[in-house]
């Protein structure tokens, strides 16, 4: 039996998991019933695992023609907090939860390919774990892989993400940058309250926090070169309760993205630096606290050319594009990749109009036909590096 035709006759399972994982969706931390029904499969299959924190999975395989590298794949298993609209006979039973994102075709994937190489691991040396990873939506679940020292002996890392922006069959991988990171901040100020008709009394925290949301702007306008891509944008800003007294305390939230680490670090320091320089300006105090959401996503270039030319050679994938543009959303796929070289790819899911909605849309869904191919690619792509 071929590699395709291996992957073909799994499909109508693959697509059984899948559409059990949409229908029972979970919240990043809180993937118990998504990690138990995980392991039952495993299970059935008899493939090794271990568990990583209270919901994380690490699916092992090892080729039995010797000692090799050890490749991690990663498949995300956590759902959005969002009430799905899709209509479909498949749709989340849990009211305000759904998968919008992709990552029950990602565990379901992971699921095929952990399956299919158990199945020929008499054919391969070295190693490969599937990370069925919990908190990728907030940037938590990698560190926890990391931690507990499961990536030590990993010397590649691998992930796919469907994309609705794409037609199946297509296929997005190109080295470099491709992937912002994401680090969320929160600032605190404190001043003091008086009437307004006595302002020489208070310390105004709403004027504060005004110059600082304008002050931050100039960042990436003057500080940044213009050939760089960078992000710093508030989205939240909370102060004053009452017309006529001054504003005691504000809270803003906010977030910075680059596409290096350099930028990245240089983008935190100066924010924290303006801040508390207005602060002190305005006689306020002021506390920032920041939140490691993702490290930018770095693909290697010589296993992005390699994950191009294996697409080429996949069945089904008709389309591989190595020149598209970088995107300011993250993933936390990229913390692997601050240890360890590798290569994150997009597949095209959407078809039609109702495979067309957008990521963290209440109407995202996905033309299943992309479960086959991501099983296909990964397992094709994985023994090849593993060759």
């Amino acid at each position: 039996m071929t590699l395709q035709q291996r992957v073909e006759a799994l499909e109508p399972y693959l697509i059984e998991l899948r559409r059990h994982f949409h229908q029972y969706p979970e919240p990043s931390l809180k993937e118990y019933e998504t990690s138990k029904f995980i392991q039952e499969v495993l299970d059935k299959h008899d493939i090794p695992y271990e568990t990583v924190d209270e919901t994380g999975v690490l699916a092992i395989v090892k080729g039995e023609k010797g000692n090799g590298k050890t490749i991690l794949l990663r498949a995300d298993i956590d759902a959005l907090e969002i009430e799905e609209k899709t209509g479909a006979v498949y749709a989340s039973k849990r009211e305000g939860l759904s998968h919008a994102c992709g990552h029950d075709a990602h565990t379901a994937m992971g699921l095929g390919t952990a399956i299919v190489l158990n199945e020929l691991k008499q054919t391969f040396s070295g190693t490969v774990k599937v990370a069925f990873q919990p908190a990728e939506e907030i940037g938590a679940g990698a560190k926890q892989f990391i931690k507990h020292g499961k990536v030590a002996d990993v010397e590649e890392a691998f992930a796919i993400h469907v994309n609705s922006g794409l037609p199946v069959g297509q296929l997005n991988v190109r080295g470099g940058a491709v992937n912002a990171s994401c680090d969320i901040f929160k600032i605190r100020i404190t001043g003091r309250s008086s009437h307004v008709g006595l302002p020489q009394l208070g310390r105004d925290a709403l004027v504060t926090g005004s110059e600082v949301v304008v002050a931050l702007q100039t960042i990436v306008a003057r500080e940044v070169a213009p050939t760089d891509n960078a992000v710093v944008g508030i989205g939240k800003f909370h102060s004053g309760s009452r017309y006529n007294i001054v504003a005691n305390e504000a809270i803003l939230e906010g977030t910075i993205r680059a596409f290096s680490h350099e930028t990245r670090a240089y983008l935190q320091e100066a924010v924290t630096r303006i801040v508390k320089g207005i602060a002190t300006t305005h006689r306020c105090d002021v506390e920032i606290d920041w939140y490691d959401a993702a490290a930018p996503v770095i693909n290697d270039e010589k296993m992005a050319q390699c994950a191009a030319e294996v697409g080429q050679r996949v069945e089904g994938i008709e389309r591989v594009v190595v020149d598209y543009g970088k995107s300011m959303g993250a993933d936390d796929f990229a913390d692997y990749l601050v240890h360890v070289p590798g290569v994150y790819a997009l597949l095209g899911s959407q078809s039609d109009e109702r495979t067309a909605y957008g990521h963290h849309h209440e109407k995202f869904d996905i033309d299943e036909r992309v479960l086959r191919l991501g099983v296909l690619y990964e397992v094709s792509y994985l023994l090849d590096r593993l060759s």
